[in-house]
């Protein structure tokens, strides 16, 4: 196993080989291309179903708050040292989640100063680890960010925002959502541009009639197309930053045949591994195989895995066993997750935490030094 290890991390400084996909389990490498048109207008119709009011809202100004009444106090101050999770693009072209430490103020704030995170060349593009950057238009401004009752993010931006590359579309929707909806209180977000609610994205017309929420996916690639009587997972595969020192993980959204175990699918993807994603790792050996998903009265979720390499290991490689917590989150509500390997119920993981034990999704996911 520490022969094993060695070879990974002698792989990882190796900088031509992270382009040729060196990884702990191997890689593919390939472009993502973006979804067909059926399966973007699918993905949107299923984001638009969730009770979200659809439903104009105007825009508020930031003098005059954020939170409707019943919220959280936009005055409330953020705590010291407290994080925000952001979704920007890495150097393979992927959104992936980078916890950021921005500067502190109240919670509306901060939100707001997550999403000019976001934007290329912007006011934070300093403070960004390296090899990632914003997929908002350089020049782009936050006017107004406001948060109601249902849970409906309304964001105001100027009309710099409008000058997109087309192809990155689908990418600026996926990058806006997922970052807002990382917050507790957000579960849809809806779009303006100076003054004008957005019926559509001015490129390419991708429809924005209904509030955009994770259901419409994150990084999906075309050669995994939706089929009739699918339903969508989303995974996460491990990548490696640009020096090939640091892990951090990507999620990746799926079509499975609909049905079936939620939670089982999504697992059994993650064993599958990555398809056409660039720069993406397998987390998983060819040899793991997924024996069964249990959800206890507690609410832990009991993933019980085997894998003969692993046979008589003390340690298990960290990536395999945080991306099987990480995927069980996404496709639950947020289940802490327990680990059996090989029959075992104490899996060690090389970060020293026992997976055998309940153990919840980091609540800042990627913290990346500078």
């Amino acid at each position: 196993m520490k022969h094993l290890r060695g070879m990974s991390a002698a792989c990882m400084l190796a900088i031509p080989l992270l382009l040729s996909g060196c990884s702990l389990f191997g890689s593919e490498s390939a472009a993502v291309d973006p979804p067909p048109s059926e399966v973007e207008a699918q993905m949107l119709r299923i984001s638009g179903e969730g009770g979200l009011d659809t439903g104009v809202f105007g825009p508020v100004s930031a003098d005059e708050g954020a939170l409707a009444a019943g919220e959280e106090e936009a005055g409330a101050a953020a705590a010291a040292g407290e994080r925000t999770t952001v979704f920007l693009e890495d150097q393979h072209g992927l959104l992936a989640p980078v916890s950021l430490a921005l500067p502190q103020g109240d919670s509306m704030v901060m939100v707001k100063d997550s999403l000019t995170a976001l934007v290329s060349k912007g006011a934070y593009a300093s403070v960004l680890p390296d090899g990632f950057q914003g997929v908002l238009p350089a020049g782009t401004e936050v006017k107004s960010v406001s948060v109601g009752q249902d849970k409906l993010a309304v964001v105001e931006f100027n009309a710099a925002f409008n000058d997109y590359e087309p192809a990155n579309e689908r990418k600026i929707l996926e990058a806006l959502t997922w970052t807002l909806t990382g917050q507790e209180d957000i579960q849809g977000v809806q779009l303006w541009v100076d003054g004008k609610k957005l019926t559509e994205m001015p490129l390419q017309g991708t429809p924005l009639d209904r509030p955009l929420s994770r259901t419409m996916g994150i990084n999906l690639a075309k050669s995994n197309a939706l089929k009739m009587n699918s339903s969508a997972v989303t995974v996460y595969f491990s990548a490696a930053s640009p020096d090939g020192i640091h892990q951090y993980y990507v999620p990746v959204t799926r079509f499975v045949p609909a049905g079936g175990d939620r939670v089982e699918a999504a697992l059994n993807e993650l064993i599958a591994g990555p398809q056409s994603e660039n720069g993406l790792e397998m987390v998983m050996t060819q040899g793991t195989v997924l024996d069964a998903v249990e959800a206890g009265q507690n609410g832990v979720v009991t993933v019980s895995l085997t894998d003969d390499m692993f046979e008589g290991s003390t340690t298990i490689p960290e990536e395999m066993l945080e991306s099987v917590v990480l995927t069980v989150a996404q496709n639950t509500d947020d289940a802490l997750v327990q680990i059996r390997l090989n029959g075992k119920s104490t899996v060690t993981g090389t970060n020293d935490v026992d997976y055998g034990q309940p153990v919840s999704a980091p609540e800042y996911v990627n913290e990346l030094p500078l």
